[in-house]
């Protein structure tokens, strides 16, 4: 386990070093009661810091270790310094004011994660989309913003997709349902505009786009879009995301994402093959 290794995000910090706490515990048999009372905290505090949903005090990370018998200076200063890295603010927390609390966590382990697949069957993905249509699906979704809301939220969406094309980029495998590209979106131009980046993304060595036509009736992701993340750290599990009107889940349980990753190989077998699907992208451009 390295604490610097590059891209990996605060969130995916707070994660890495939760997990690595919650082993050093149950190894030494120590209950989270016991851990809770040694830093002055409750029980379902020690709950939250090992599944990595909130900060690390570095006092705490060190009255920790020496609670669970970590004597090797090396392996606790290894752990410190992930603990204070955890707590650097990423990029992406200056769009705060223009950011839900629970899509922060996304694009924390977006941004660390090396693959990242996706299944959308109301809009293009949000890594996959032009500035135009960005602003009209963003616009759709928050009826009430000012422009410069407007204006922050498609910037942080461009930002997000600068990955794909900078260094260490992830791999990214997206399964679009044909009705995300029926559904005329800021009319005829923008949609005309997304299809022509659609293209142009597909020929990135590091981007796969699949399309699931209507002619196949019913698939494998009855339950909607998700997308599924997986991280450079060996001791991290796949994190699956499935977001809502209101909020998102995030799931990590062995059986849970199995069933997630066994739809999405059942997509991309079923889906129209990349070839075949610059072929339908070319065909909805002149259409419309």
């Amino acid at each position: 386990m390295t604490p610097e290794t590059p891209g990996t995000g605060s969130t995916v910090r707070r994660i890495l070093l939760g997990s690595q706490l919650r082993r050093l515990r149950e190894a030494k048999g120590v209950s989270r009661q016991e851990a809770g009372y040694v830093i002055r905290a409750s029980e379902s505090k020690i709950s939250r810091l090992e599944l990595g949903r909130v900060s690390f005090k570095e006092r705490d990370v060190d009255d920790l270790l020496t609670l669970y018998g970590v004597a090797d200076r090396e392996e606790r200063e290894a752990l410190l310094q992930l603990a204070r890295d955890a707590n650097t603010p990423g990029w992406w927390h200056r769009y705060n004011d223009v950011l839900p609390h629970w899509f922060q966590t996304y694009v924390g382990l977006e941004e660390a994660a090396t693959l990242i697949r996706t299944y959308e069957l109301q809009f293009v993905p949000g890594l996959l989309q032009s500035e135009g249509y960005a602003r009209a699906v963003i616009r759709l979704g928050n009826a009430g913003a000012t422009e410069h809301e407007i204006d922050q939220r498609v910037e942080l969406r461009l930002q997000r997709q600068e990955r794909l094309t900078g260094p260490n980029a992830p791999r990214l495998w997206a399964v679009l349902d044909e009705g995300a590209l029926k559904r005329p979106i800021g009319g005829p131009e923008v949609m005309r505009g997304q299809f022509e980046h659609l293209i142009t993304m597909s020929k990135l060595p590091n981007v796969t786009i699949q399309v699931m036509p209507f002619r196949f009736g019913g698939h494998a992701a009855e339950g909607g879009a998700f997308t599924i993340l997986r991280f450079p750290e060996q001791d991290l599990p796949d994190v699956v995301y499935v977001e809502n009107l209101t909020g998102a889940m995030y799931l990590d349980k062995r059986d849970d994402v199995d069933t997630y990753l066994q739809a999405m190989e059942r997509l991309c077998v079923d889906s129209a093959t990349p070839e075949r699907t610059v072929e339908i992208l070319g065909d909805l451009l002149r259409e419309t």
